[in-house]
């Protein structure tokens, strides 16, 4: 029997850059020049020679060429046959096997036959590939079939209506066959091809390798394509395992903490029934957790609503006057929520936290924390005597988590900044609508009046920056009835219908200019116009500070300098477009200045690609793109005028793309935008993301994802393998409010039927939601990824993207760390990467072992899955899963 490469694989299979590539036939009948084979299918390949002696150097024989150049060729040595004789031979470009059948003479045309016969079955998703003969009675082909349900047909001409046998035809899974239809008898056969087993057992270890606060437990796991049984031998004292050493039987391995360095390194050496062997370790760092760390580049991000997470302690539960939703206030999750489910945070894997901004705020719907009234104080809305921010700090960091944390310099709330600087108001409790009388006010549990119903007085604007009239009412006339003069028209409230402006407007040009700018609100055009962008305000409760003010940056820096001594580990800066860049780097090299290793990134929104109108095709210039932050150029037109700013951003580019390829099953237009990494700073250091609490994958970038999951799972092979910090956005991992708008959308819509929800009742249930599949695959992907360094920093290079399809490759420190990735929409598929480095290769997924000699390493990957190979890698990590297997 013939040798054949052992293939597994579910779907389609196709060799990236398959479809542009010319296989050709080279030996002695042609005198080593090349004859270009006939296409027989997708995969196949034929022709008909006949061979003589052979020449001077050997007898008859040939190889299989892919471009005619001998880039690359088949076999590695050349395939000798039998001198005069005439041979059909079938290239098969997935495996790369080759199949020769004598023939009497390559005069016969055995395809002049009228009959034709197709192989359909789980290999090719069920379409027609058509069958060889060389005698018109035997029609055969090689498959490879994969592990769900492997199993054929033979359609006689593509069209199901005549096809043998009458039921599916089962095989083994995980194996290779010739399959044959006797024309005349009907007759179909499989028979399983031999294969020599090259293929060395792989060793896992859970948990994996790495960095860990506290003593743990490893286990080991050893499996091998063929052995049940592979012998593992181990070391634990520094020494290389030998047949003599130890031998693995199911014990517990501690790692404790030693003291610097190393605390535990298990060396394995594993050894099948056929010979092959491998050498792997495992290293573990005890004591010296992630948050000891100044890259973040190796941390992985999971990003929280901290009032919609999980409530820990009801007293400070609080609705806000807007979109009230009884049994569901939004001020719900808190610190000691937060605290009490670290474990789950930790458990999926992340080593980060973002938090939105913790800073007390002020609005009719401030919930989110994007309102500030008084950057200098906690929100006692999400505070507990028991847990404050900073206990919620510590206990991250008790845990080997880092704190990062929201910030917004760019507006304060209409409040005004808490005795900074007063907006003028009526107080709310004297507001009346249209056609009723004060005291009339029925919204649970705001009764009589608006004005804060926890407040003693029914007023929560406690300025003291504000005038003697105003907090002379703050603190008397609960009901709103006495009446009060409006100073600026001379109307006495309550009155009903009574300008509404005055109690939850502004009037910009009565700001005070040493805090606020003057410049009305943003409208139509103004969005894509840095002048108006920096200076107008976005929304009557976000008020654009005058960050160019000295007052303004002692204000907001003196802020920052607190919670950065509190503990925090970074930073996420929101609306960073809205502040002129070389204005907006004052603050975070502030900021970097006072904490060394500060890493900061920010929220430059943009719904596309977004690289400017003088570098690409787009409506704006590149002075309020993403990439114009991370650099110092003073030169829009050209990004490396300027270097690295020290400041990263959010992956809106790579984001942009996803409505239209990974949530439709494809990777289209990955590649491209990938090629433009050039223009940042460093790309390794953008933050990715699927979706966030204000944008989803859609046509309207408004949604969170409601399509198939697998094609989420897709999502997260690719940013956890790209370059770039992948965050995570709350419920994710359980397709949580899939379909729904990330924020509230209708008039009367309220944050329950939103992506904003309370995620509670999922943290009551852990049993069912550990066990959604995406939750585990993220949690591998999390696993894999804090393994291979070249994963976590190094740029992504040498892309090939074709639809169902991407590869690339990670290359760290040249070579300290080395992977190659290859990933498979709901298909599967053979990968092919050329102009890699020679050596041993382990999948993080499957533990499959590749040896590179030839600068070339293809391997194939499972529908939804991914292949992960790394340059003397640690072996398989994790267990399989839905998608990653």
């Amino acid at each position: 029997m013939m040798k054949v490469l052992p293939l597994t694989m579910v779907g389609l299979t196709l060799v990236a850059g398959s479809a542009h590539a010319e296989w050709f036939f080279r030996g002695t009948p042609n005198q080593w020049s090349s004859t270009q084979l006939e296409t027989l299918s997708s995969s196949e390949f034929e022709t008909c020679q006949t061979f003589a002696e052979g020449d001077s150097d050997g007898g008859p024989r040939f190889k299989i060429d892919r471009y005619g150049d001998w880039t690359e060729s088949y076999p590695s040595s050349d395939y000798s046959v039998t001198a005069n004789q005439s041979y059909q031979i079938i290239f098969n470009s997935s495996t790369s096997s080759i199949s020769v059948t004598q023939v009497s003479s390559c005069d016969d045309d055995s395809s002049s036959s009228d009959d034709t016969w197709y192989f359909r079955g789980t290999p090719n998703d069920w379409a027609s590939t058509e069958m060889s003969t060389s005698d018109d009675v035997n029609y055969c082909i090689e498959q490879s079939f994969g592990s769900d349900d492997p199993r054929f047909k033979v359609d006689h001409y593509g069209d199901w209506t005549e096809a043998y046998p009458s039921e599916d035809y089962r095989v083994d899974v995980d194996s290779d066959y010739q399959i044959c239809i006797n024309a005349d008898s009907k007759e179909v056969s499989a028979t399983l091809l031999s294969s020599q087993d090259t293929q060395a057992p792989s060793v896992s270890a859970s948990p994996a390798p790495g960095s860990y606060q506290d003593g743990q437990t490893i286990s080991l796991t050893v499996s091998d394509n063929q052995d049940a049984s592979p012998t593992l031998y181990y070391t634990i004292d520094g020494s290389d395992p030998t047949s003599s050493s130890d031998i693995y039987q199911g014990e517990s391995i501690a790692a404790n903490d030693l003291g610097d360095g190393a605390d535990l390194v298990i060396k394995t050496l594993a050894v099948d029934a056929s010979g092959n062997q491998q050498v792997q370790s495992f290293t573990y760092y005890i004591g010296e957790t992630q948050t000891s760390s100044t890259d973040f580049r190796e941390e992985t991000i999971y990003f929280l609503l901290t009032a919609r997470f999980y409530d820990g302690d009801s007293s400070n539960n609080y609705y806000n006057r807007d979109r009230i939703k009884i049994g569901d206030p939004q001020w719900r999750g808190d610190f000691k929520g937060l605290i009490e489910k670290l474990d789950y945070i930790q458990d999926l894997g992340f080593s980060a936290i973002w938090i939105t901004p913790p800073v007390e705020n002020r609005s009719g719907l401030d919930y989110h924390g994007y309102h500030a009234y008084d950057f200098y104080t906690v929100d006692p809305r999400l505070e507990s005597p028991d847990a404050s921010y900073q206990d919620f700090i510590d206990a991250a960091h008790a845990k080997g988590l880092k704190v990062i944390q929201d910030v917004v310099i760019n507006h304060s709330s209409q409040y005004g900044l808490r005795d900074q600087v007063w907006i003028d108001h009526l107080p709310i409790k004297y507001y009346v609508p249209e056609g009723s009388t004060q005291g009339e006010i029925d919204n649970d549990p705001y009764f009589g009046n608006l004005g804060d119903y926890q407040s003693d007085y029914r007023d929560d604007n406690d300025n003291s920056a504000a005038p003697d009239w105003f907090k002379e009412r703050h603190s008397s006339d609960p009901e709103g009835v006495e009446p009060l003069v409006d100073p600026k028209t001379g109307t006495t409230v309550p009155l009903a219908g009574y300008d509404a402006n005055r109690f939850f407007g502004i009037d910009s040009t009565t700001l005070d200019p040493d805090w606020y700018h003057q410049d009305g609100f943003m409208s139509g055009g103004d969005w894509e116009n840095p002048e108006s962008l920096q200076n107008k305000h976005m929304a009557g409760d976000t008020i654009d500070l005058a960050t160019e003010n000295q007052n303004v940056k002692d204000y907001i820096n003196g802020a920052i300098h607190q919670y950065l001594d509190m503990g925090v580990d970074a930073i996420r800066l929101d609306t960073v477009k809205h502040v002129e860049r070389n204005e907006l780097l004052e603050y975070v090299n502030d900021w970097k200045a006072y904490k060394p290793g500060l890493f900061v990134f920010g929220e430059n929104l943009v719904k596309g690609t977004g690289f400017g109108s003088e570098l690409d095709n787009d409506n704006a210039s590149a002075v309020i793109r993403p990439w114009w932050y991370t650099r110092t150029t003073e030169d829009p037109s050209n990004p490396n005028a300027g270097g690295d700013s020290g400041f990263s951003v959010l992956d809106f580019s790579v984001f942009s793309t996803f409505r239209d390829n990974v949530t439709k099953g494809s990777f289209g237009g990955i590649g491209g935008v990938l090629g433009w990494d050039w223009v940042y700073g460093d790309a390794t250091k953008l933050v990715t993301f699927f979706q966030n609490h204000d944008v989803g994958p859609d046509n309207d970038f408004k949604y969170r994802y409601g399509g198939e999951e697998g094609n989420a799972a897709m999502a997260y092979n690719l940013m956890w393998t790209n370059r770039g910090i992948p965050t995570l956005y709350y419920g994710e991992e359980v397709m949580f409010q899939a379909g729904l708008p990330q924020d509230i959308a209708g008039n009367s819509d309220t944050i329950d039927q939103t992506g904003r929800a309370y995620y509670g009742p999922y943290l009551d249930d852990m049993q069912t939601t550990e066990n959604y599949p995406l939750f585990k695959h993220i949690q591998r992907l999390n696993a894999i990824r804090k393994a291979v360094p070249a994963l976590q920093k190094a740029p992504t290079t040498q892309v090939n993207e074709w639809g169902s399809g991407i590869s690339y490759v990670r290359d760290y420190n040249q070579g300290e760390s080395y992977a190659v990735v290859g990933l498979a929409n709901a298909d599967g598929q053979t990968i092919s990467v050329s102009s890699v480095r020679n050596g041993t290769y382990t999948d993080a997924v499957t533990g499959n072992q590749v040896t590179v000699s030839g600068g070339t390493i293809s391997f194939d990957v499972k529908g939804y899955s991914a292949g992960i190979y790394v340059l003397n890698g640690p072996g398989k990590i994790g267990e399989d899963g839905t998608y990653l297997r």
